[in-house]
């Protein structure tokens, strides 16, 4: 790229005092600078253009079929329908619930005696069957099985429910995202769990014990506007079994169903409920996988059984899960806002190679000394390169990204895909912090330049250390381990800031940059290339006191 003809703008003397104007004459002539060269503005529009196009290309390119009813469909008429949790929030709400209703305030206490699994098997030749796919012993570590006061059987409902997990002990959950922990350890024959859930008008707390006679509160929590009625009572329900597979250039994910199934023993119901008037349902289909609650198939054995009352015992088992929906490794074709904005990554390869030219062109053309002689201070100098250059790229970002978002998720969701809903100041922080990404990049590129006084120099250090680890993560050269950690100590972090969809604590999920999810929280990660462009701007000012012009 060329830099054109640059010339360096003198701050003049102020006539009544004989001394240079302040710093904000010298962003002034660094403004100039900038502007009057045309290929650094050029540049600059490039990057916007890249950042828009990239993404509306890769939003182009999704192409989901369906079949519907024996129909052909594409596009929008295979969107699926995604029930929305009370906080916005796109759920999976399927789970084999056996229930009463309870109006007023109420408790159900229950004693579970055993918790246990199956899942399909993924590998060796698949038997085909009535009854569904093969399935083998084994437990999810977040298979539950537990207590529940849900708002209604609809799916999204409010609720809250103390459970039994398959490998994280007794947990409190709420409302899809809310996750307490309670009692550790596995459940079995010799050692038990109790469970209790009670409600106090909107008011939920739940409690859990060892022995049934010493409580322990796990948590309390408030469910805005619950109907004075609600459904109480047992549930089951297991995520689905996945095996995922790495490979250069992407991943593969392979996975079938699972189902858990929950034993208990003195449960009881107090409050305005009658009696044992029990109702078994398989919510969301989240029935057996085999057997009644199924699509198809009758009873192969007691676990193929949704619920079974045996010598005052219930068994319950189910399939399914009870959680917030954070990608679609197996489920319905989902997206997330920061899908439109991918071409940030090749806008910020353009950003970095204006914003080291902006300070290597001065030593290039001897200029550097015009600039130095006018301004002794070189820390307002560079200050003031790197404020022009973060601001300029800021504002390109800024426009780039508002129309790459909201041009590119209305393509996306044309296309079939369901855009994972998030809040208004969720967008708002992806949006503008992939431009807050851009400038710091070139804030890091403008003190690179400086401490390297060569634009090929300068630029490469930058790509390989922001662009480089990110694109060989993408590319999944590094091992799963080794990739997550280069992606919290490199400036490749920052990337982060674009991730809109939460981890969350009860939903495994492995970090994949490819899909938007990074080993750092948003804030953290972003923090980590504020970390790396602040070190190489105190070095750069370092130098400039120390070296010649």
């Amino acid at each position: 790229m060329s830099a054109g003809t640059l010339s360096a703008p003198v701050a003049p003397s102020n006539p009544s005092t004989g001394r240079r104007d302040g710093f904000g004459q010298l962003l002034r002539a660094e403004w100039t600078k900038f502007r009057t060269v045309r290929g650094w503005v050029i540049g600059m529009i490039v990057a916007a253009l890249l950042t828009v196009l990239m993404g509306l290309f890769a939003a182009a390119n999704v192409n989901i079929g369906c079949d519907i009813n024996g129909q052909q469909n594409s596009g929008r008429g295979c969107l699926p329908y995604v029930p929305i949790g009370p906080g916005g929030e796109a759920v999976e709400d399927s789970f084999y619930f056996i229930h009463q209703p309870l109006a007023g305030n109420g408790t159900i206490t229950a004693q579970i005696v055993s918790l246990t699994g199956e899942h399909a098997v993924l590998t060796g030749p698949q038997q085909a069957s009535n009854n569904g796919p093969d399935m083998t012993a084994g437990l999810m570590p977040w298979s539950k099985a537990g207590v529940m006061i849900k708002e209604n059987t609809k799916r999204g409902s409010a609720y809250a429910a103390m459970l039994i997990t398959g490998s994280h002990g007794v947990r409190m959950q709420y409302n899809y995202t809310e996750d307490v922990a309670g009692l550790p350890g596995a459940v079995t024959a010799g050692s038990p769990r109790w469970l209790r859930l009670t409600r106090s008008g909107d008011t939920i707390t739940g409690y859990d014990s060892a022995d049934g006679s010493h409580w322990t509160k796990v948590d309390s929590v408030h469910l805005a506007g619950l109907s004075s009625t609600v459904q109480i009572g047992l549930f089951a329900t297991s995520p689905s079994y996945v095996q995922t597979s790495t490979s250069f250039g992407g991943s593969s994910n392979n996975g079938g169903p699972s189902q858990a199934t929950g034993t208990f023993d003195h449960v009881s119901v107090s409050g305005s409920a009658p009696g044992n008037n029990w109702t078994g349902e398989a919510v969301g289909g989240g029935g057996p996988v085999t057997g009644p609650g199924s699509q198809g198939g009758a009873p192969t054995g007691p676990l193929t059984r949704p619920f079974h009352p045996s010598n005052g015992r219930y068994t319950v088992t189910g399939s399914g899960d009870i959680a917030p929906i954070v990608g679609d490794a197996q489920g319905p074709p989902t997206a997330t806002v920061e899908q439109s904005l991918t071409g940030a990554f090749i806008g910020l390869i353009a950003v970095v190679v204006v914003a080291a030219m902006f300070f290597t062109a001065e030593y290039r053309r001897g200029l550097i000394r015009t600039t130095l002689a006018a301004t002794p201070r070189r820390g307002a100098v560079l200050a003031a390169k790197a404020i022009v250059a973060g601001l300029v790229a800021f504002v390109a970002g800024l426009v780039a990204c508002t129309v790459a978002l909201a041009v590119g998720v209305p393509m996306e969701r044309g296309k079939g895909e369901f855009i994972l809903p998030v809040s208004a100041l969720t967008e708002v922080r992806v949006v503008v912090g992939t431009a807050a990404l851009l400038a710091v990049a070139a804030d890091f590129a403008v003190a690179i330049g400086a401490v390297m006084r060569r634009s090929a120099v300068a630029v490469t250090t930058v790509i390989v250390a922001i662009v480089l680890p990110f694109l060989l993560t993408v590319l999944n050269v590094f091992p799963s381990g080794v990739a997550n950690w280069v992606m919290r100590l490199t400036p490749a972090a920052g990337f982060a800031i674009q991730q809109s969809i939460p981890h969350y604590s009860q939903v495994l999920t492995a970090s994949d940059v490819a899909r938007g999810s990074y080993p750092l929280p948003p804030y953290a990660g972003f923090a980590v290339l504020c970390c790396y462009a602040a070190a190489a701007l105190s070095l750069a000012f370092f130098l400039l006191r120390r070296r010649d012009a």
